[in-house]
């Protein structure tokens, strides 16, 4: 197939989903032209990309440029979200490649690339919803310690329920990462249809792809764990992991030092803000802050955990760490998307005291830590190969293919500014 695979960044090992999805698609066969939006420090990412796709066509667009964007979107019906990466240079580049008749389906990223998809008409459309935003808006309401990033939930939650429950009928097909989110994205739209009392076009059904792991770069490492040593890991200026990481130390570890004094917490990841750097005040903690490979902590500790105070989607870091045989403690809403048995695969939690007496457990019975670890390992290598994945989406772009064969698109049925609800004039 061509697929023209529209992104708002460029794919990396950071933006784990369409990074794989690119790399297992080029595997079978497919031939992809990408079209992304650039910022400094993209180099290493987007040779990568030219590596492996058909062509890459790029838009530069710096932070100032995605403010403005925002700014722009402050009186509309946009989300934010929708709004940051929409610069007129790259609505040209998809319109001109939608139109060039050389792809057989469009594959549009997330949210921040949604918009994009009124210069689609013409082309069969998937959307990779990934997760529902809005439902992440709402446990982020609930569960934030950051009154920052409840405002920002507050300020962008209504405009981005009405937005999401209008992909399915933008796009041919959507897709997303777990049932629970493929749930919420149709209860948005009844709840729309049953707003306005009609369906003037019928909605596409939702088809869940949960993430894949890299099988062989996450393979298990033959190093010795540190004894008693508990990692958390994943990007901490995002939000929920910011949240996660406070959960961690403040609430559940205190449990554990109870009764083993000698634990430590090692949190990994990238631009950790003030509250989880503070963290390291404590000798028992250690913050590492940006890491080119988190693996060795991974794999070098006695167990992972991955606490929630709220969140949506698969866990990644769930994935990764399972992948590399690392017993794991994790949130019963993080495994919702997962077919993960309690106590074989990982241990779950959801309260401090549950999660305090998994860590002690697998801290103190190092034949069940590698017994679940192990377990671990097979239930990725069954469940979450990025191959299978991207088999799965060939058969969604072939049902996207089918249903526009001969007919117009969904986007030139409603025509641009009712698809969107907004002008796609951007400075």
């Amino acid at each position: 197939m061509n697929i023209l695979f529209v992104a708002p960044y460029v794919p990396s090992p950071i933006r784990v989903r369409p990074y794989n999805f690119i790399r297992a698609l080029a595997r079978r066969g497919n031939n992809i032209t990408l079209v992304c939006s650039t910022d400094k420090g993209d180099q290493a990412a987007l040779a990568e990309m030219q590596s492996i796709c058909t062509r890459v066509l790029t838009a530069p667009l710096g932070k100032a440029g995605m403010l403005w964007n925002a700014f722009c979107a402050l009186p509309g019906h946009l989300p934010f979200q929708a709004a940051l990466n929409n610069s007129s240079r790259l609505l040209t580049l998809v319109h001109t490649e939608a139109r060039s008749r050389q792809h057989d389906v469009a594959h549009v990223e997330h949210l921040r690339a949604s918009a994009l998809g009124a210069e689609l008409r013409g082309l069969p459309a998937v959307l990779d919803s990934v997760d529902c935003i809005s439902m992440l808006f709402e446990r982020t309401l609930r569960g934030s310690p950051s009154l920052k990033s409840r405002a920002m939930a507050l300020v962008d939650l209504a405009r981005t329920r009405t937005y999401e429950a209008s992909y399915l009928t933008r796009y041919e097909r959507v897709i997303i990462s777990s049932p629970e989110d493929a749930w919420a994205l149709e209860m948005l739209r009844t709840m729309q249809d049953q707003a306005n009392e009609e369906r003037t076009i019928a909605a596409s059904p939702v088809t869940v792809i949960p993430n894949g792991v890299d099988l062989d770069y996450f393979a298990p490492q033959p190093r010795t764990r540190a004894p008693a040593t508990i990692v958390f890991s994943g990007k901490m200026s995002y939000h929920a992991n910011t949240a996660a990481a406070l959960l961690l130390v403040q609430d559940i570890m205190p449990l554990v030092w109870e009764r083993r004094p000698d634990a430590r917490v090692v949190i990994a990841g990238s631009a950790p803000p003030r509250e989880v750097q503070a963290l390291d005040g404590d000798p028992r903690v250690t913050v590492t802050g940006y890491l080119p490979d988190l693996r060795p902590s991974i794999a070098s500790a006695t167990l992972a955990v991955c606490p929630l105070r709220y969140g949506v989607g698969i866990q990644n870091k769930v994935l990764e760490a399972m992948a590399l045989a690392t017993p794991s403690v994790v949130a019963r809403q993080a495994t919702q998307a997962l077919q993960v048995i309690d106590g074989r695969d990982v241990f779950l939690a959801e309260q401090p005291h549950e999660y305090a007496q998994a860590i002690l457990t697998l801290i103190n019975d190092t034949w069940l830590a590698t017994q679940i670890g192990q377990a671990g390992r097979r239930y990725v290598e069954q469940h979450h190969d990025w191959d299978s994945a991207a088999q799965q989406l060939e058969v969604v772009y072939r049902q996207a293919m089918a249903r526009t064969n001969g007919k117009s698109s969904r986007r030139e049925k409603m025509g641009m500014s009712d698809a969107l609800g907004y002008t796609t004039e951007r400075p």
